[in-house]
């Protein structure tokens, strides 16, 4: 009887290592792996906010919804140098610093109204740092290429049409003779 109720306390200490160890507190991670650059949860939630001021969401899903702020970091990890991706986060950090200075709250507590304001500030070159508007200019840039080629907006907002399209008439004469 001894041997059973052991072996029975020793699956449930194992069990119970193995289940604290799941549960172990780790800064969250971003939901894409990249190469180049290091983003955590907090960082890429404050970009799909940015994303988000830049493209709302109307009728149709806005540059959040259809993941613009990923596309602009892949992009960023991808085809920027090191020294850009640093300004970048420098950047991104000062914007975020200039928010809860002029607010008293981070730009993702801040309303609709705020956050706009701080992106006009930016677009208008008032009293923010080189890295702040280096940083804009590719979110913003980025975010629109984005958004503007994403799987939703291609499919549901732009309507493609094949070479040649309805208007294509093959049997209208070109001639008269």
């Amino acid at each position: 009887m001894e041997r059973r109720s052991a072996i029975r306390n020793l699956a449930i200490i194992t069990g119970g290592f193995i289940f604290l160890q799941s549960c172990k507190s780790t800064p969250c991670k971003a939901s894409l792996n990249f190469k180049n650059i290091t983003v955590n949860a907090d960082q890429e939630m404050l970009l799909a906010e940015i994303a988000s001021t830049i493209i709302p969401a109307t009728t149709i899903p806005g540059a959040k919804e259809v993941g613009a702020h990923l596309f602009a970091l892949k992009m960023l990890d991808d085809m920027y140098e090191k020294e850009v991706q640093q300004n970048f986060f420098t950047g991104l950090s000062q914007l975020e610093n200039a928010a809860k200075k002029k607010f008293n709250k981070s730009f993702l507590d801040a309303d609709a109204a705020q956050k706009e304001q701080v992106l006009l500030d930016i677009e208008s070159k008032k009293e923010y740092d080189k890295e702040v508007f280096d940083f804009y200019a590719i979110m913003r840039q980025r975010t629109i290429e984005g958004y503007l080629n994403s799987k939703y907006v291609m499919t549901n907002v732009i309507k493609y049409e094949f070479i040649p399209s309805r208007q294509y008439n093959g049997f209208y004469p070109v001639m008269n003779l």
